[in-house]
């Protein structure tokens, strides 16, 4: 007997079990006909076709008041083939929805998922009549009921923030203490031993690389890889399933809901500026057969994609249903999956009206508007890889941004380079060059020194060039310009002296980071010191170039207590995690601003001395007098003193202290040139000197909290 068909509603869009039945609703302007394909248990054969006779505002749907939860299906869309106009339907081809929350099984290539033949020329292309539905993933109805329980968001506010940027099944893959069923997924991640890691250094929130569903690409499958990196979407609602040890969406939330409970937040990395279908010879797996002038930024010859994201198509932002698409999405992993937060990818894209990139795009006033996903927090990766697309700065009010500037400032400084020092101090203080302008404060700027796009900082220290060869291009692929410095040897050695100086320039990179105003990102696996053997591109390596080795030597265990420290350190200090930009200004009552940079002689720079290009060596006085801040109380936030003295240079600098009419002795709390960076516990008396050792990181304190040398942090 044939299913009951009812009518249905045109939204919302998806596949909605409402507790007696299934609605069905596909948005498609151009379409001229919709088939709704239903699959049995294990989605290898198809069981019905039920045609989408309703069409309400160009939406197709349909109520199917038998089916349950667990059902798998797909479309098939009719419509016009004319990619000289931009229309690319097929019917041929099984069609994942958009809005569909889960996905069943992957795409096994073939042939069959091209919606044409090439003919004779390249851009010949004929209609394809082959079924590609036997290798494709399917689409499964949800049941959302889930117990939340008194899950609550920890809602961190910004300047608290500690990010710690991860790829769910390279965290876990190789941890000894995770049962082998659960490596590698989200219920490995909320494992007891990877939960206290993370509170043992103290990160206020997991930023997890795509967990959207993705396509790995036909290339590198027939090349024995996969896109382990995950930045190939095809689902934007749906988790992906790899990384599931019960194939259900319900494991995600229980890894949400245990985060949360230990205080640590969820940031999504998310794909909206392209999908898995490439470019005008890619697959027709989804939006491309739906819809594809909609779904796509098309260009003047409507047979090709407008390309600003090095990946062959462009999301069209411009359509309205484009829009909702997004949103419904976001709002969607936000209310229903609990996540605390987005970074967008390549987010200029997003932002771009017709070709340009406009900060007051329809994306972001909708964002701006959203009772729902203004409040979450929200980061930009500010720039993609069309025309003007570097954007750092340039978002608006409410979004954070990963700065570039910072990484590479900081990067290039430690490396060696001269005549940086105005810009590392730029980059110390929060970046106001690119953040005060429109209301912003320091937390606006995401600083980091590595992320998964790069070498790690075990490498950055390690190779002077990308090893990539791994990949299959013939090391042609990834940056080639990483402002890296080997010390002395390329990759692997054994000589004392270069593991010294990698590892002391380790400690350098790192206590810049987490001494810098702004919030810190850091990159999994840095604090283990691994190494991807120079690959500065690991996108499709799934195997131990990746994943992390909890197997921790000597040398590598001081140096993930040394990050412990200075996480610890800033937690403990408001003083480097201000609210506001510092002025430079004399604090009322005292005889020193409450910022002050010196030369090695003690004074203050003067503009003379900013711009010497031989210039690798600076200090930088913190007031803790009067922060200009307040808790939560209303209460003014005061803090010590510190001194952080730099030093790029090969040298040893006498470098003489500052008093600001105070005669107490300064204390050594860190010093990068000890082997666990330890500070040594002499005294340092105010007007004296600091033998400050050739590249290395120092900070002193002279208490005004405490009448006694402070204890606990670096120095305990």
């Amino acid at each position: 007997m044939p299913l009951a068909v009812w009518p249905g509603r045109p939204y919302p869009l998806g596949a909605t079990w409402d507790g007696e039945g299934v609605n069905f609703a596909l948005f498609s302007e151009h379409a001229e006909d919709v088939e709704l394909c239903l699959f049995d248990p294990k989605g290898r054969r198809e069981v019905e076709r039920i045609i989408l006779r309703e069409r309400t505002d160009q939406v197709f749907h349909c109520y199917l008041p038998e089916l349950r939860p667990g059902q798998l299906y797909g479309y098939r869309v009719f419509g016009p083939y004319r990619p000289e106009a931009g229309h690319r339907f097929n019917p041929n081809k099984l069609l994942i929805d958009p809005y569909a929350k889960a996905l069943v099984g992957q795409v096994k290539w073939s042939d069959a998922h091209f919606a044409y033949r090439i003919g004779h020329k390249r851009e010949d292309l004929a209609f394809d009549r082959r079924d590609n539905a036997s290798g494709m993933p399917k689409c499964r109805v949800v049941d959302p009921a889930f117990t939340w329980g008194d899950d609550c968001r920890p809602e961190v506010p910004w300047h608290e923030t500690v990010i710690y940027e991860l790829h769910v099944r390279g965290m876990t893959r190789l941890h000894p203490l995770i049962p082998p069923p659960l490596r590698g997924t989200y219920a490995g991640l909320a494992s007891e031993p990877v939960v206290e890691h993370l509170k043992s250094l103290g990160v206020t929130a997991v930023e997890l690389m795509p967990v959207h569903a993705f396509v790995d690409d036909r290339r590198l499958v027939e090349m024995g890889l996969r896109n382990y990196w995950g930045y190939n979407s095809i689902g934007f609602f749906a988790p992906e399933m790899r990384y599931s040890a019960t194939g259900s969406i319900k494991e995600f939330k229980t890894m949400v809901k245990t985060f949360h409970s230990h205080g640590i937040e969820v940031i999504l990395d998310v794909v909206y500026n392209h999908t898995a279908e490439g470019n005008h010879l890619g697959p027709t797996l989804s939006f491309r057969g739906i819809d594809n002038m909609a779904y796509y930024r098309l260009a003047a010859d409507p047979r090709y994609y407008m390309d600003y994201t090095g990946c062959g198509n462009t999301l069209n932002m411009m359509h309205p249903r484009v829009l909702q698409l997004i949103m419904d999405s976001l709002r969607y992993w936000v209310q229903e999956m609990h996540v605390d937060g987005f970074r967008f990818d390549l987010a200029s894209a997003l932002a771009r009206e017709l070709h340009a990139v406009d900060k007051l795009g329809a994306f972001l006033d909708i964002i701006h508007q959203d009772p729902v996903i203004s409040r979450v927090k929200l980061i930009a990766e500010p720039w993609d890889l069309g025309e003007g697309g570097y954007q750092v700065g340039n978002f608006p009010v409410g979004w954070t941004e990963w700065n570039g500037k910072y990484r590479d400032a900081v990067r290039a400084f430690w490396q060696g380079e001269g005549g940086l020092i105005g810009e590392l101090a730029s980059r110390l203080t929060g970046s106001s060059d690119l953040y005060a302008h429109n209301g912003r404060r320091p937390y606006a700027s995401i600083n980091f020194v590595t992320c998964h796009d790069g070498f790690s900082l075990q490498d950055l220290v390690s190779y002077n060039h990308k090893h990539n060869e791994a990949n299959g291009e013939d090391n042609r692929d990834g940056e080639h310009h990483n402002r890296s410095w080997n010390c002395g040897v390329e990759g692997p050695t054994d000589d004392p002296q270069v593991l010294a100086l990698r590892a002391r320039q380790k400690r350098n990179l790192l206590a810049s980071l987490l001494l810098s105003q702004g919030v810190p990102m850091l990159r999994a696996g840095d604090e283990l010191s691994h190494s991807q053997g120079g690959n500065n591109n690991a996108y499709c390596q799934d195997n131990a170039v990746s994943w992390l080795d909890w197997k921790l030597d000597a040398e590598d265990q001081a140096f993930l207590d040394f990050v412990r420290r200075m996480l610890a350190l800033r937690r403990e200090h408001p003083i480097f995690r201000r609210r506001r930009f510092f002025q430079g200004r004399p604090i009322h009552g005292e005889d020193v601003k409450d910022i002050a940079w010196l030369n090695p002689d003690g004074r203050e720079m003067t503009d003379l001395e900013w711009d010497q290009h031989f210039a690798r060596c600076l200090g930088v006085y913190l007031s803790g007098a009067e922060l200009d801040e307040t808790d939560e109380r209303g209460r003014p936030v005061r803090d010590d003193d510190f001194l952080l003295l730099i030093n790029a240079h090969h040298d040893v600098i006498a470098f003489k202290l500052p008093a600001y009419g105070r005669e107490d002795a300064w204390f050594c709390l860190m010093d990068t040139a000890f082997e666990r960076g330890l500070g040594s516990d002499g005294r340092y008396a105010a007007g004296g000197e600091y033998p400050l050792q050739g590249r290395t990181l120092v900070l002193l304190l002279r208490p005004r909290l405490r009448s006694a040398r402070p204890e606990g942090g670096l120095a305990s």
